[in-house]
């Protein structure tokens, strides 16, 4: 067995190659002198793990680590989901938690059978569309269309809070597929919680990078700022900053003990519903009990002579189907990487998915393929979980933007979404804002079957840049043959932004001055910080040998093996 390794940063020895533009590209605009001032040597580098055992790939490696010590224990791969969602919201509550929703897809193995258990959020029915009057004063931002709503209502704030679905897609799997106890898979988030949050430059980094709007909430600004300001890593060795998460950790005890639908028709749903109204919000008790997971039949895209099974409806899935019909018919894989033809293939498939999806997008009848499309700064998490048996789980969630609403309910301690954002707040459109309506989503978690056989769970992190790795990532992998190791590290581009492409410098020279002279090029280096590209997390299984890989550049993921 490989043990993942850390992140490292490596630096060439030699000269630094050099890097002609091509004349087309002094046509454009030029970039101020300031907007790249990295280095140029510098590369990031993050071992697959092989293992014959399980896998569980996330963004934390301390939420992995609980996922995989789930499997060494014998829990089945929904067990190591479960155990490691919890631990995910405890560790990184700027991604995800028990106050936002999401989706998974399972592939069976002794059954030989795929499905997704869907539980996205939803507008609470008690929601009133008066409540989120236009100001007329334009765009909400420069990176989110709709216009503007009074006091950014449905941006941040009880009232942009959305019917939460984690613990009920959790339930469901629970309920479908778990070997051990509800109680004992919820103990380690407990304990985490207990510890409080670690201040590390990560964690102070995204405190700060929505600083401004947690401090308007008490509650918020009590749990993850100090004097008003993130809290700031220590200097010192032996020195540790951590903030404390009791209320939560009470929070995660009472789910624990209960069971799930306490949070939907229990203690916990009263003190949720209390604060929210307390706060000038719109979700009640009766919303909470009305929501359930919704086991789906997922959607099965032929490729290559295997099979892509993905979230069907509101979400990415139905927009990948279109890309990969495109990549099928168009894409003709020569040698052991995509060349400049293939990545300009890729782009063209996506732009022509993305314009489709621009005009049929919204919750109605007929219409419900699509995401919210915006860039703004989305606050997602995935994972990805392989274990000993073959059983596989593909698992997104999501707050929607960083901290969700910035809204931390006082009496729990639960960070909660900002779904409400997710909905045009201009009436008489296919995704107007209204009551009981279901959240739309960019998420795209898929599992794949290949035509060799090899079966691959694969998502990723990053909004609307989501849906571009996943395509990437797959290709890599079925058109090219190449093992997570050669996949995660290969360069991707993105071409979410419109008619703008987005290749990561790394690509070679030609691929790059190809993609010049077709597209409106733009370059952009792997960082952790603002992500250029989408933050995939993914895991492999040949024969009877498991491999996982998560983001070069993330800077807490990992894939961990079970012991």
């Amino acid at each position: 067995m490989r043990i993942a390794g850390a992140l490292v940063a490596v630096f060439d020895a030699g000269p630094p190659r050099a890097r002609p533009r091509h004349p087309r590209r002094h046509q454009r605009k030029q970039q101020p002198a300031m907007a790249d001032q990295f280095s140029n040597l510098q590369q990031f580098r993050k071992p697959a793990v092989v293992s014959k055992g399980g896998i569980v790939a996330a963004q934390s490696r301390k939420a992995a680590e609980v996922g995989a010590e789930v499997l060494a224990a014998g829990g089945d791969c929904v067990d190591a989901v479960i155990a490691t969602t919890f631990a995910l919201g405890v560790l990184e509550p700027w991604m995800s938690g028990i106050g936002g929703g999401g989706a998974m897809v399972l592939y069976r193995a002794a059954e030989d059978t795929y499905e997704v258990i869907d539980y996205g959020m939803c507008a609470p029915l008690s929601l009133r569309t008066e409540d989120y009057p236009l100001t007329g004063a334009g765009a909400a931002s420069d990176l989110f269309p709709w216009p503007r709503v009074k006091d950014d209502r449905n941006l941040h704030g009880p009232g942009s809070v959305a019917v939460p679905g984690v613990v009920a897609g959790m339930e469901e799997a629970h309920r479908r597929h778990a070997k051990l106890p509800w109680k004992e898979l919820i103990a380690p988030s407990i304990a985490l919680a207990g510890e409080g949050l670690a201040i590390d430059w990560w964690t102070t980094l995204m405190i700060g990078s929505v600083a401004a709007d947690l401090r308007r909430y008490e509650s918020s600004a009590a749990s993850y700022l100090i004097d008003g300001l993130p809290p700031h890593a220590p200097w010192g060795i032996k020195a540790k900053v951590q903030m404390p998460q009791q209320r939560l950790q009470a929070a995660m005890a009472q789910l624990a003990a209960q069971g799930p639908r306490d949070f939907y028709e229990g203690e916990l749903a009263r003190s949720i519903a209390a604060d929210i109204k307390a706060n000038g919000g719109s979700l009640t008790v009766d919303d909470l009990a009305a929501f359930r997971a919704h086991l789906r039949e997922p959607l099965q895209i032929p490729y290559r002579g295997g099979t892509v099974y993905a979230t069907p409806e509101l979400t990415a899935g139905p927009t990948l189907a279109h890309t990969l019909r495109l990549l099928q018919q168009n894409l003709h894989a020569n040698g052991g990487a995509p060349d400049a033809e293939a990545y300009a293939t890729y782009a063209l498939a996506l732009q022509s998915a993305y314009a489709e999806r621009l005009r049929d997008m919204g919750d109605a009848d007929g219409r419900r393929a699509l995401g919210a499309e915006h860039l703004a700064p989305a606050c997602t998490t995935h994972f990805s979980v392989v274990d000993r048996h073959g059983n596989m789980a593909a698992v997104t969630q999501t707050l929607l933007s960083t901290f969700g609403s910035k809204f931390e309910l006082p009496s729990s301690g639960i960070m909660m979404n900002n779904g409400i954002m997710w909905f045009d707040p201009e009436p008489g459109r296919p995704n107007s804002l209204a009551p009981g309506k279901r959240c739309l989503t960019n998420y795209t978690p898929v599992l794949a079957q290949a035509a060799d056989g090899r079966r691959l769970a694969l998502g990723a992190s990053g909004g609307r840049r989501i849906l571009p790795a996943v395509t990437q990532m797959l290709s890599f992998v079925i058109d090219y043959g190449m093992d997570l190791d050669a996949a995660i590290h290969q360069p991707r581009i993105d071409a979410s932004e419109g008619a703008v492409v987005i290749g990561d410098v790394r690509l070679p020279q030609a691929t790059r001055d190809a993609l010049a002279q077709r597209f409106d090029y733009e370059e952009a280096r792997g960082q952790t910080f603002p992500m250029k590209f989408a933050c995939p997390s993914v895991v492999l299984r040949e024969g009877a040998e498991n491999s996982g890989a998560v983001e070069v550049a993330q800077p807490w993921g990992d894939a961990v093996a079970e012991a």
